[in-house]
């Protein structure tokens, strides 16, 4: 209510201060037939000498008064006419045009706002009943809290995992961390804090992760998380058989309501559809023929045979870029051949055929590291 009734007197004074020039009574500017009429009255006089000089007749000097007259009575309407049009009408139309703003702003707030709710400023949402404050509210709250009291650790726990839901992964890294540091470790917090560091990474198993994960592994065997990401980092270190042993180990052992033994099953189904990609463009295994023939080949014939099956894999990646299992292996043949101007160049072409800020582009470029090769080694 005191709201309202601020509200209002302020509105008020904002529109007397409006007002207030058209309350005033000026006098209006004098129109072109006020200056018509005292010309009129000029002549009028000058007729008057005239005649009482002797220089116009009776007759003349009456006809003359006469037209006078007549032009002074056609100026005077003119000048009621315009003072009419421009006087108390025109203040009156100004003071309705002014008062109409607040009136209909009211209405149209109180038709398609909410009078009826009090005001909620940022301290007072921070102290209702957290049920009824929204997201944004809570962690503000939150925060101003650990401001206050930052060795806190239930609180940095409890904003953890919400500022890893919201994406603000590096700001759950730290509150994770903190939690540690404060209460001490658990399975659950050092999984929380190496899931936080893998968002960090855009889905990249980093050594910070690996090891967060490795100790809540120590801790709890069966933390599915943790099981989960580390067989992640197999895959992503061209480990996929021990990706697919630990992921089925998950689906043997884990309760059917995990829902990481359910990311497991999807996890072996796409390793599964990307070794028979991989099955699709590698070439067949050598016979015992070709074994046969390769050791009784000149070292120069044999290592024309290699450069032909390198050539083949490099020709099929031009027709199948998305391969990144084919580009590592390029890349090691043209590394093995002592050739790494090719394996550079064909990292470049790799990196750009899987979209260069991909996950699988990363994993190509950490790969090429191992092996000595880079772009940025390129002279």
């Amino acid at each position: 209510m005191l709201f309202w009734i601020v509200a209002a007197l302020l509105t008020f004074g904002a529109c007397v201060s409006v007002l207030l020039p058209f309350m005033r009574h000026t006098p209006a500017a004098a129109p072109d037939s006020a200056f018509d009429l005292m010309i009129y009255k000029d002549q009028l006089a000058e007729v008057e000498r005239d005649h009482a000089r002797g220089l116009i007749g009776r007759a003349e000097a009456e006809q003359a008064r006469n037209e006078i007259a007549r032009r002074i009575l056609k100026a005077d309407q003119t000048k009621d006419e315009i003072a009419g049009r421009t006087g108390a009408a025109g203040r009156w139309l100004a003071m309705i045009a002014v008062l109409s703003v607040p009136l209909v702003s009211w209405g149209v707030y109180a038709a398609t706002g909410s009078p009826d709710q009090p005001s909620q400023p940022l301290e007072a949402r921070k102290q209702q009943n957290p049920a009824d404050s929204p997201v944004n509210d809570l962690i503000a709250r939150a925060e101003a809290h650990l401001q206050a009291n930052p060795r806190d650790g239930n609180g940095w726990e409890v904003l953890a995992p919400i500022y890893l839901r919201i994406g603000r992964a590096n700001d759950s890294v730290t509150a994770y961390r903190n939690a540690i540091e404060y209460l001490g470790s658990t399975p659950q917090r050092e999984s929380g804090l190496g899931e936080a560091y893998v968002n960090v990474a855009d889905g990249m198993i980093s050594p910070d992760a690996k090891a967060a994960f490795t100790r809540a592994l120590a801790a709890e065997p069966k933390d599915g998380k943790a099981r989960f990401y580390l067989a992640l980092g197999d895959a992503q270190e061209d480990r996929l058989e021990e990706a697919k042993a630990a992921w089925r180990a998950m689906q043997a052992d884990l309760p059917d309501n995990s829902s990481w033994k359910g990311a497991a099953t999807a996890a072996l189904a796409q390793a599964g559809e990307m070794q028979t990609e991989q099955a699709a463009s590698t070439q067949p295994n050598p016979s015992a023929a070709d074994i046969d023939n390769a050791s009784s080949m000149t070292a120069e014939d044999r290592t024309a045979m290699i450069e032909g099956m390198v050539a083949s894999l490099d020709a099929k990646l031009k027709d199948n870029p998305n391969d990144q299992q084919g580009w590592e292996r390029l890349i090691r043949s043209y590394t093995v051949l002592g050739k790494p101007d090719e394996a550079r160049d064909a990292l470049e072409r790799g990196t750009a055929a899987l979209g260069n800020t991909t996950r699988e582009a990363a994993a190509l470029q950490a790969f090429a590291a191992t092996v000595g090769i880079s772009e940025a080694s390129k002279q």
